[in-house]
């Protein structure tokens, strides 16, 4: 059973309690979100496990983690599902699922999912660099720290010169941060652009799950 637990600690590697044959094994970077999702569609028998969202900071070790987290699992659960999209892994994550017999989420990354994989496909953005609620609240954790740019900000030209636009994904209609979004997009010297996407394809997916 999902239970209301704070999305910091899902992404930790804490599981809920189980109370049934199903899994979801998902990035930390969508645990509330999930947990969200779950309680409004009434998904509340459906387990949860989340791997740390750094991972998406070194995307060669996901497949790898994935699979362990599957194999301690698989005995447990008839069915396991991966809130994963490709997450940089280069088609390895999803040849790891299908060797594995589990299903993962549509489309590259979590920005197109929420967005909706045909309209962001459609949209061929390569311009844009894009923020979620998660990458909104954790911005210095995941993108000044890592490039730097809290030392040296100078670099910021480097790494976004090919950029014009900060496209802030919302899933929530959240005025702070909204706020915190347009703070970011100054910071990189970037125009500002919010689209509300709601919840996207992931919704869509965990839905299809109970169709299994």
């Amino acid at each position: 059973m999902i239970q209301n637990l704070d999305a910091r600690l899902c992404a930790t590697g804490l599981t809920q309690k189980r109370g049934n044959k199903t899994l979801v094994l998902a990035c930390g970077a969508l645990a509330r979100e999930i947990l969200a999702i779950c309680g409004q569609q009434g998904l509340m028998h459906l387990d949860l496990k989340c791997l740390p969202a750094i991972l998406h900071n070194t995307p060669q070790k996901i497949p790898d983690a994935v699979r362990a987290a599957i194999e301690v699992e698989q005995d447990t659960y008839d069915h396991i599902f991966v809130a994963y999209a490709d997450c940089g892994t280069g088609g390895r994550l999803k040849a790891t699922c299908e060797d594995l017999g589990v299903q993962m989420l549509e489309g590259p990354h979590c920005y197109s999912f929420f967005e909706g994989n045909d309209i962001f496909t459609a949209r061929d953005e390569m311009t844009a660099f894009y923020l979620t609620d998660f990458l909104v609240r954790q911005f210095d954790a995941f993108v000044t720290i890592p490039l730097g740019l809290n030392n040296h900000p100078d670099l910021r030209d480097v790494y976004f010169a090919h950029y014009d636009t900060v496209v802030y994904l919302a899933q929530t209609q959240d005025d702070r941060l909204t706020a915190k979004a347009k703070q970011c997009a100054k910071r990189l010297g970037l125009n500002f652009e919010r689209r509300f996407t709601g919840y996207g394809d992931l919704q869509n997916s965990l839905q299809n799950i109970m169709r299994i």
